[in-house]
C-alpha cells in the first residue's frame, strides 16, 4: 500500500517545494520508488512533459530529485494567471478555457476534483512513497470549501501534514499558531509537525521560543533549516525571484553579465537557470521599469517567456528600455525565448483578443517577423532540433551555431501563437532551426526561430540554453570578443549543479530535521528503519 506524506505551509513560498524535492530524494536514495503530488499549482513557470501535457516546474524539479520521469498526474490542476483575476485552467496537462475565480470555484470545482482524485489514485499504483505538496496556506478560512489544494487533499490520501514556516518573513511563531488555531477540528487532526525554514543566526536563542511554541500547539518542531543561498535550483514562479540570486548584485568579479529583461508577465524564467552555473557569468535582472542604463553594462540581452506577449510588447516598446534594447543589439546579442521572441518581431496581430485586449501590437522590430494568435491549439510539446547548414543561417546565429549542425538539440514548447517571416526574399532573416519533432513557427512550418543580419536571434523553445555545447559556442562567442578565456567543454556544469544541488539539500534536511519522526509519520508508530530493502 502506498504511503503518503503531505507538506503544507503558512504561505506562498515557504518552503514546501524544496522541502519536498528533498523528501523525494531521501527516500528515492533508500531504496524506495517515490513520488511528488500538487493537486493545484497556480505558476507561469510550466515545463512539458513526454506526454505533452504541461505540468509546473516544481515538480518538474522533484521528479528530478527523485530520479523519475516527470508526468501530468504529479500536477494535475495548473493555473496560469493572466491577470484581472482571471487564470488560464490546465488540467492533466491540456488547457481547458480561460476562467475567471468564481466561474473556477463554482462552475469548474467538480471536474478539478475528479482531475485530482484519478490522478492521485494512478500514482498510488505506480509508487511506493507519494509527498505531496500544499499550496499557500491551509488557513484562509474564508475560503476553506473551495480549498482544493490542501488539506482536502490530505483527506483524500489519508495522511498526516507536516507544516513549514518560513522565518525570515518575520512572526513566524504568530503565523505557525495561528495556522493551528484557524483549522477545524478535522482539518487540525491532519496536522502532526512543524518545520522552520530559512533560519539565519543564533538557534540557542531561537529554542525558548519554540518550547513555548510547542506547547501551545501541542505538536512538535522537527527541526530549524538554515539559510542556504548557494542552493541553485529552480524558482517556482515570480514571487519566488525576490528571495532568488538573480537580485544580488555583491559578485561584481564575474566577467560576463547578462541582462534579463523582467516582463510584467514573466513566465519560464527557469530559461535563464544553465546561465547563472556558468562560473564568469552573472545574471542582472532589469525591469521595464528600471533605467535604460542598466543595461549599459551587459554582454548580452535575453527576453525570456511571457504569460500575454501582446501587453508585454506594447509595456516594453512603450518604454525607455526598449529603445535602449535596440541600441544594445546593433553591438551586444540580443536573444528572445518563446514570448520575448514574439516581441523581438514587427508585429503582434490578436484579433479575438486570446491574449489580452489587445488586437494589434508594435514589435521592437527587431527580427522581420509577424506574429498572428488564432483559434489553433496552444503548442505544448516537447521538442527535436537541428541547425540548418551554416549557409542559411546570417548575423550572430551563424557565427554561434557553426559546428552543431549534426547535434540534435532538446527543449519544449509552450506557446499561443504563430510566427512568420515577413517577405523572406529580402534576405534580412532567416530560420533558425529546423523541427524534426515539434511545432516551431507554425504547425505547418518546419521551422523554429529567425535569425537576423545582425546580433539578434529568437526561439519558441524552451530548454534551448539546457543545450550545453550551444550555450557554449554562444559564451565563447562573447569571452573571444572580450579577451577571456574561452570553456574547452569539458562537462555541463548547470547538469552537475542542479544535482549537486539536490544532494547538498536533501543533506541540509537530513541534518537538520528528525528524519525518525518524519519515517514514523510515513510509515506509522511501529515503524523501525533498518535497510532502504523492502
Amino acid at each position: 500500500m502506498t504511503k503518503t506524506l503531505m507538506i503544507q505551509g503558512t504561505s506562498s513560498n515557504a518552503g514546501k517545494s524544496l522541502l519536498v524535492a528533498a523528501l523525494c530524494r531521501i527516500y528515492m536514495k533508500r531504496g524506495y520508488k517515490v513520488a511528488p503530488f500538487k493537486s493545484q499549482n497556480m505558476s507561469l513557470n510550466s515545463y512539458t512533459t513526454k506526454e505533452n501535457g504541461e505540468m509546473a516546474v516544481a515538480q518538474y524539479l522533484q521528479s528530478l530529485a527523485a530520479k523519475i520521469e516527470p508526468e501530468i498526474d504529479m500536477n494535475p490542476i495548473l493555473l496560469k494567471p493572466k491577470g484581472n483575476f482571471i487564470s488560464q485552467v490546465i488540467i492533466q496537462g491540456k488547457v481547458v478555457d480561460d476562467m475567471d475565480f468564481y466561474t473556477y470555484q463554482h462552475d469548474f470545482k467538480q471536474e478539478a476534483i475528479r482531475a485530482m482524485n484519478e490522478s492521485y489514485k494512478r500514482l498510488s499504483k505506480k509508487y511506493d512513497i507519494i509527498f505531496i505538496e500544499g499550496a499557500g496556506s491551509p488557513s484562509e478560512i474564508n475560503m476553506r470549501e473551495e480549498d482544493i489544494a490542501n488539506m482536502e487533499v490530505a483527506h483524500m490520501a489519508d495522511c498526516d501534514v507536516v507544516l513549514v514556516a518560513d522565518i525570515d518573513r518575520g512572526g513566524v511563531f504568530a503565523a505557525i499558531a495561528g495556522t493551528f488555531a484557524l483549522l477545524n477540528e478535522r482539518d487540525h487532526a491532519r496536522l502532526k509537525a512543524v518545520i522552520i525554514n530559512k533560519f539565519s543566526g543564533n538557534l540557542d536563542i531561537l529554542m525558548p521560543g519554540i518550547e513555548k511554541l510547542e506547547n501551545i500547539i501541542k505538536a512538535p518542531v522537527l527541526g530549524v533549516i538554515p539559510f542556504d543561498k548557494s542552493l541553485k535550483l529552480p524558482e517556482e514562479d515570480s514571487q519566488s525571484l525576490a528571495d532568488h540570486k538573480f537580485l544580488e548584485y555583491e559578485d561584481k568579479q564575474k566577467d560576463i553579465t547578462i541582462g534579463v529583461i523582467k516582463l510584467p508577465k514573466i513566465a519560464n524564467f527557469t530559461d535563464i537557470d544553465p546561465l547563472e552555473t556558468e562560473p564568469d557569468v552573472r545574471i542582472k535582472m532589469v525591469s521595464i521599469y528600471d533605467s535604460p542604463s542598466e543595461l549599459d553594462d551587459v554582454d548580452m540581452i535575453i527576453i525570456p517567456g511571457t504569460r500575454t506577449s501582446t501587453s508585454d510588447a506594447k509595456a516594453l516598446v512603450d518604454s525607455d528600455l526598449g529603445e535602449k534594447i535596440i541600441e544594445r543589439g546593433e553591438k551586444i546579442p540580443v536573444i528572445g525565448i518563446c514570448g520575448g521572441y514574439q516581441i523581438l518581431g514587427q508585429e503582434l496581430i490578436d484579433e479575438n483578443m486570446k491574449e489580452s485586449n489587445l488586437k494589434h501590437v508594435t514589435g521592437l522590430g527587431l527580427l522581420n517577423l509577424k506574429t498572428e494568435f488564432t483559434n489553433t491549439i496552444k503548442a505544448a510539446c516537447q521538442t527535436k532540433l537541428r541547425v540548418p547548414d551554416n549557409d542559411y543561417l546570417c548575423g550572430l546565429a551563424k557565427i554561434i551555431f557553426k559546428g552543431l549542425e549534426e547535434e540534435e538539440l532538446t527543449g519544449y514548447e509552450q506557446h499561443e501563437g504563430t510566427s512568420t517571416i515577413i517577405n523572406p526574399s529580402i534576405n534580412s532573416t532567416f530560420p533558425l532551426f529546423i523541427v524534426e519533432e515539434g511545432v516551431g513557427n507554425d504547425y505547418d512550418s518546419p521551422f523554429d526561430g529567425a535569425c537576423g543580419q545582425s546580433n539578434v536571434f529568437g526561439t519558441y523553445v524552451h530548454g534551448i540554453f539546457h543545450n550545453y555545447n550551444l550555450r557554449r559556442n554562444l559564451l565563447n562567442h562573447i569571452r573571444k570578443n572580450k579577451g577571456l578565456k574561452l570553456d574547452d567543454g569539458v562537462s555541463d556544469p548547470y547538469e552537475d549543479s542542479l544535482d549537486n544541488s539536490l544532494e547538498q539539500l536533501a543533506q541540509l534536511i537530513e541534518e537538520n530535521v528528525d528524519m525518525d519522526y518524519i519515517d514514523k509519520l510515513i510509515f506509522g508508530d511501529d515503524y523501525t528503519y533498518t535497510t532502504a530493502s523492502k
